[in-house]
């Protein structure tokens, strides 16, 4: 059985480019995705990073949906606590009465950022305190059966647009089963509790309205290219632009070399930050394909859902392609086309 599989987009910026072209390059990655068979596309919340634009998540699943026709779209995710959930039904249920049926709200309780950005967002410390009570408050909202009398999302009161629990510890598989919801566990940058919680969520899944029973999206990174010594070449890249933006943050942080990153990955912690990007499929359609069916099968997991991580628009299209191919999720018409 094909596994269905689905796209996660950080709408990256480039050294060089600017965020209009990032979104430029986001339209034509979900209709490459659209055009090869790829289920969904999701949207990460980070704020005050150079290098991501994904930071109106909102924004960007309007911008998107109205160049494409079929795909899902959503958030992959919405960090909850730093928003009222009224807010977010109604942002989401204007999202949903536009595009019916093809919109997702993926929800995280990380901030997206750092201290001094939670500031600026007038985020409070403590908020993620009550992420249970505030996803209740928002399910509330979408169905049209609010928590809080007198208080409706128009629009987004009857959307019911489906709710994601995202997590990358055992805190959100806990709750995505509690609650009754699908799961997605970010493994594409922390994959250290993978297993324990994906056990978890399915142990204690509790079925609900939305979902009778579980349904768990697992995260990678791909790079897959036509050679894999320029795919190997590609990750080299990529590691590098993501261990830099791990350790700088804001427009005016150090910019460091190549050389410099290259040695700080030598360092413990420098390791550790690689091994955050553990689960990274790397090579050749088929060496791809052999990666992503072996986590599939040791997770479980009912649906992938991948991050076409090469810095160059057009290799990450042709990811994109060559995975949809490999995976065996690509329509013969636009397979054949390639």
């Amino acid at each position: 059985m094909t596994i269905p599989l689905s796209l996660l987009d950080l709408a990256p910026i480039a050294p060089g480019s600017t965020a209009r072209e990032s979104f430029a390059a986001s339209v034509a990655l979900a209709q490459a995705g659209e055009r090869t068979g790829y289920t969904r596309v999701w949207y990460a919340e980070h704020h005050n990073m150079a290098s991501i634009a994904s930071s109106a998540t909102s924004v960007l699943i309007g911008h998107v949906a109205g160049q494409t026709s079929t795909i899902r779209l959503g958030s992959g995710g919405v960090m909850l606590p730093n928003h009222a959930p009224l807010t977010i039904a109604e942002q989401f249920g204007t999202l949903a009465t536009l595009y019916p049926g093809r919109i997702d709200l993926g929800l995280g309780r990380a901030p997206g950022s750092d201290q001094a950005t939670m500031r600026a967002m007038r985020r409070d410390p403590s908020s993620a305190d009550s992420f249970p009570q505030d996803i209740i408050e928002l399910q509330g909202y979408l169905s049209g059966d609010s928590v809080i009398e007198g208080v409706q999302a128009v629009p987004g009161a009857g959307t019911n647009v489906p709710l994601y629990i995202l997590g990358s510890s055992l805190f959100g598989a806990k709750l995505a089963a509690a609650f009754g919801l699908p799961y997605a566990f970010a493994s594409h940058f922390a994959p250290d509790a993978l297993h324990e919680a994906v056990a978890l969520y399915r142990r204690d899944f509790t079925p609900s309205t939305q979902s009778d029973k579980p349904h768990l999206i697992v995260a990678a990174n791909v790079i897959a290219a036509d050679d894999p010594d320029d795919a190997a070449e590609q990750f080299t890249i990529m590691r590098r632009s993501r261990v830099k933006s791990m350790i700088t943050r804001g427009p005016s942080a150090p910019e460091y070399s190549d050389e410099q990153i290259d040695s700080f990955l030598t360092t413990p912690q420098g390791r550790q930050l690689a091994d955050m990007m553990r689960y990274t499929a790397v090579g050749d359609a088929p060496a791809v394909r052999g990666f992503l069916e072996e986590l599939a099968e040791a997770t479980g997991a009912d649906e992938l859902i991948v991050a076409h991580a090469s810095s160059a628009v057009d290799d990450r299209l042709r990811s994109v392609d060559l995975t949809a191919r490999a995976m065996g999720i690509a329509p013969v018409a636009a397979g054949a086309a390639l």
